[in-house]
């Protein structure tokens, strides 16, 4: 994917000071703040370098009241976290369209935000091939430095929403249906991914439950660059 991630041209280069209320980062573009759209709901905590490069997309909509979104940022040994996390469901879907994902190849049909369970969820993507077998794929952006080197940590922050994907996907499994959780390793620091059940134990025991279903994981690192996000080879789950 070529990096037009809010419909501008490329990513321009700014340098970060600061997120605030949530949504909102300051930084310096051109010599001058600017403040821009965050598009990530988790803490952040292990990403957040004042000082450090950040990726800036420029809106489409030249009437957008923030002009620019930040869709990547610095990290301390010259690498880059995907910080939008619109893009993690585009790159993975892309991919597997592509069959640069071996363990979702051979479905016909692709489907993304497709309704789940009885509580209004939608899932990221359902695959459906020839036959009617169906694979329903939840996909999560991996952004937290674990505590070894070279860990990228799910999730960041409690993650209600995650721990019930979880318990939908397990009930796809229950009535036949495949289903995987698919975790993006989204800096590039890091070659393997964990649970941070330090941060949410009750996602990592919804995570242990639904391996136990049947659901599989299934984990990729992302190759992240100014000029291109893209989904990349497999890395390794520790759980």
């Amino acid at each position: 994917m070529t990096a037009t991630a809010a419909g501008g041209p490329g990513l321009v280069q700014a340098r970060f000071v600061r997120r605030y209320k949530r949504f909102l980062a300051e930084v310096v573009l051109d010599g001058r703040s600017e403040i821009v759209h965050v598009p990530n709901t988790g803490s952040m905590a292990t990403l957040l370098h004042a000082g450090a490069d950040a990726w800036l997309a420029r809106a489409a909509n030249p009437k957008r009241k923030l002009l620019w979104t930040l869709v990547l940022l610095g990290l301390p040994d010259g690498g880059l976290a995907l910080i939008d996390t619109s893009l993690p469901n585009r790159l993975v879907h892309e991919a597997v369209a592509a069959g640069r994902v071996a363990e979702l190849a051979g479905y016909a049909q692709h489907r993304r935000e497709v309704p789940i369970g009885s509580a209004g969820s939608r899932c990221d993507l359902l695959l459906t091939a020839d036959d009617g077998r169906r694979c329903w794929v939840e996909i999560k952006n991996c952004t937290q430095l674990g505590s070894e080197p070279g860990r990228c940590d799910f999730p960041d922050a409690v993650t209600e929403r995650g721990t019930r994907h979880l318990h939908e996907l397990s009930e796809r499994v229950a009535v036949g249906d495949r289903a995987v959780q698919f975790y993006l390793l989204s800096r590039t620091d890091c070659d393997r991914v964990g649970i941070a059940r330090g941060i949410d134990p009750a996602y990592g025991a919804a995570l242990d439950a639904a391996q136990k279903a049947g659901v599989e994981v299934v984990v990729y690192r992302a190759r992240l660059s100014s000029a291109e996000q893209r989904v990349g080879e497999r890395a390794i789950f520790v759980g």
